[in-house]
């Protein structure tokens, strides 16, 4: 078996660290994507209702949530979304601002 020298062997670190860098970026967790999912439902809704009463509102959210959650961006969340994204999106001031994360 051929030894490994120092130089090597931090050439090689510095090559898996290069490729993890470029592809294996963390991921928003479960918790984290249903905190986008409200997020988002939160601005559709001030932003189509603001002058609706509490109810409404509340009735309007939970429809956006629904209808988001069968969206591929919200679906795959978990596995697509990077912390990143997830930083950017829910930094952002309204629902088009927020799905332009995510692209």
């Amino acid at each position: 078996m051929p030894s490994v020298t120092p130089g090597v062997l931090g050439g090689i670190i510095l090559t898996i660290a290069a490729i993890c860098s470029a592809g294996c970026k963390p991921k928003a967790s479960t918790g984290e994507c249903d905190q986008l999912l409200d997020r988002y439902a939160e601005l559709v809704v001030t932003e189509r209702f603001a002058d609706a009463g509490v109810d409404q509102i509340k009735t309007e959210r939970e429809r956006e949530k629904s209808e988001a959650r069968g969206d591929d961006a919200f679906k795959n969340c978990s596995s697509e979304v990077s912390h990143a994204e997830f930083e950017c999106a829910m930094r952002a001031p309204n629902a088009d601002a927020l799905e332009k994360c995510l692209e």
